[in-house]
């Protein structure tokens, strides 16, 4: 790992806010040369620091208004039905994000939809039919609070 100085941070802080800012406009913000600045970002590149660049999208522009919190409970922990219940998670647009935790759920999703109809085909067309699956609850997004899109050092 390496060590972040102040300038690290100023372009991580930037970066996150504006992917596309030119390495010229970068390199002014944080007052370094354009040269050393695009070694620098190497650097948190190469470091793992930074994994990617991307948009953020707003969902419900999309026509994808319904937002949920899901809990799933596994019937069984034995490694192949949890590498399946992965691989499937993995490769359902409707989940955007997906976490083992502790407690009483074994996975938390979060899922996105259209509306309520079409969440509820999610539920019975693929949640539900992973063998892994014993149970799942729901927790409707009502309104997002704090939805933090960026990492605060």
């Amino acid at each position: 790992m390496i060590q972040l100085d102040d300038r690290d941070r100023r372009i991580l802080t930037l970066l996150q806010r504006d992917s596309r800012v030119s390495n010229a406009d970068l390199a002014d913000a944080v007052g370094m040369s354009t040269s050393a600045l695009w070694r620098r970002v190497r650097a948190l590149e190469e470091a793992g620091i930074i994994e990617r660049y991307g948009a953020v999208v707003n969902p419900v522009a999309l026509g994808l208004g319904f937002e949920a919190i899901v809990h799933v409970h596994l019937t069984r922990h034995d490694p192949d039905k949890i590498v399946e219940f992965i691989r499937a998670i993995e490769t359902c647009k409707e989940v955007q994000e997906c976490f083992a935790t502790t407690g009483q759920a074994d996975y938390h999703l979060r899922v996105q939809s259209p509306d309520l109809a079409a969440y509820n085909v999610f539920l019975e067309r693929f949640l539900f039919r992973l063998p892994a699956v014993a149970s799942a609850q729901t927790n409707v997004v009502l309104r997002a609070v704090k939805r933090n899109r960026s990492v605060e050092f």
